[in-house]
């Protein structure tokens, strides 16, 4: 069961809140009889009218892009700039998709596009377990007591933060700039960027390589593909996992 308006929404007939002033206005049936109730029960086999017209249920559609930079995770944008919705081939813009969570303008990676709601919010709700693993460039040669402080979970004026499992990929001592990688389950607004700024490391370059199981391997940059049904399944029992990571054995980094 499900409202109403909800069921009016997700069939891409119009938003929820429009939804509700249809209701309200006695413009919708179900079953043949008039709704004005907000809140109203319906099963998938009710059937609701508009103005006399069938809904048709919207087929709920999961995709991954390898969001470029220079792009806004947004389905569009008041200064003009490029969204991942102008990334889309012509076929797919004519439904209506929008990003799970966000990447900032400047950062490139893996992002999910969906029209379905519900999985949004189990993806980037306040209880996801969902993993997101970056590669983060940062200016200065770093190390793992100072990277301890991100795993310990870190706590700076503005918030507070989980641990993050961090490893040391490769430094740079010719351009004094290390490579680390790191895995988190929550999604604050810039809290990559403010965590290392936070350690005294300020990140030159940042991409998402991962969200849950999908990853960019094989997806060139501004590539757009289809979740698979399993990948989709997966991400759903992924999403209940426990947000507390579990630190695995560090790797050897690279020297050069």
């Amino acid at each position: 069961m499900e409202r109403l308006q909800k069921r009016i929404a997700n069939s891409g007939f119009t938003s929820r809140r429009k939804a509700e002033e249809l209701i309200k206005a006695g413009r919708v049936k179900v079953n043949g009889q008039v709704i004005t109730e907000m809140g109203f029960q319906v099963s998938p086999k009710d059937l609701v009218e508009v103005d006399g017209i069938p809904l048709e249920t919207e087929e709920k559609r999961y995709y991954c892009l390898n969001k470029p930079r220079g792009v806004i995770s947004s389905v569009s944008d008041d200064r003009g700039r490029k969204t991942i919705i102008d990334l889309l081939p012509p076929e797919l813009k004519q439904y209506r998709l929008y990003p799970v969570g966000r990447l900032d303008y400047d950062t490139k990676g893996i992002i999910l596009i969906t029209n379905d709601g519900d999985f949004t919010n189990l993806m980037i709700g306040p209880n996801s377990g969902i993993q997101k693993e970056y590669l983060v460039r940062v200016k200065g040669i770093i190390n793992e007591t100072v990277l301890a402080q991100l795993e310990k979970g870190l706590k700076t004026e503005k918030t507070e933060y989980l641990p993050a499992l961090c490893d040391i990929e490769s430094i740079d001592k010719r351009n004094q700039s290390s490579l680390v990688r790191i895995i988190l389950t929550e999604g604050q607004n810039h809290q990559v960027k403010e965590m290392f700024e936070a350690i005294g490391f300020p990140v030159k370059r940042l991409t998402r390589v991962r969200f849950g199981n999908i990853t960019v391997d094989n997806l060139p940059e501004g590539a757009v593909r289809s979740l698979t049904i399993h990948e989709v399944k997966q991400l759903r029992v992924l999403a209940t996992q426990d947000k507390i990571l579990k630190r695995e054995p560090l790797h050897k980094y690279r020297v050069y």
